[in-house]
């Protein structure tokens, strides 16, 4: 049995949810978010709370899903209320990132800025060398997170690059002098 699977999600009041042709819809006072389920896994609403269930219960892949499904039902309907956010920090001489119009202009020591274009349902919030990312979508907040990382990640000599706030660089002792 799977524990996160089994557990009732409730409805906060102000959100919405409903299944319709194979798609779980969630809409709430900052948007509304739409996920296909999967042909093993059906969701059930009665009286303000959400139940998902699996067709077998001894499969190994089906108790993988009901979970799964249990656990972005939670972070969509978490997110149709509060809101997702993550911040990254620049960290390096001359390096500094820019808001040009939606997209975001970030110089970290190539011969050229890197122009990353934003997707829709994310924004961008710049203050001197930290970035804020919101949206209500978990999923593509994380992966819009991990590509701006990627342009230059923190390296572990002089921490020079772009890291997630709360994550802290091990730093490496670098070249010593020979001892004579």
């Amino acid at each position: 049995m799977s524990r996160i699977g089994k557990k009732i999600i409730k409805i906060p009041s102000g959100v919405e949810v409903s299944v319709k042709e194979g798609k779980v819809i969630i809409s709430g006072p900052k948007g509304q978010l739409e996920r296909d389920l999967h042909k093993f896994v059906t969701v059930n609403i009665a009286e303000g709370k959400v139940t998902v269930d699996v067709v077998n219960k001894e499969n190994k892949f089906e108790r993988s899903l009901w979970g799964t499904f249990s656990a972005h039902i939670q972070n969509m309907i978490k997110g149709v209320t509060e809101g997702f956010k993550r911040q990254l920090e620049i960290n390096g001489v001359g390096y500094k990132v820019a808001l040009q119009g939606v997209d975001l202009k970030i110089d970290i020591g190539f011969s050229n800025p890197v122009i990353y274009k934003m997707p829709a349902g994310v924004k961008a919030v710049v203050e001197k060398n930290l970035i804020t990312l919101e949206s209500i979508n978990n999923e593509l907040l994380g992966r819009v997170a991990s590509e701006i990382r990627s342009i230059r990640k923190p390296e572990p000599y002089k921490g020079k690059g772009i890291k997630y706030f709360e994550e802290t660089i091990r730093r490496k002792a670098g070249k010593t002098a020979k001892s004579a």
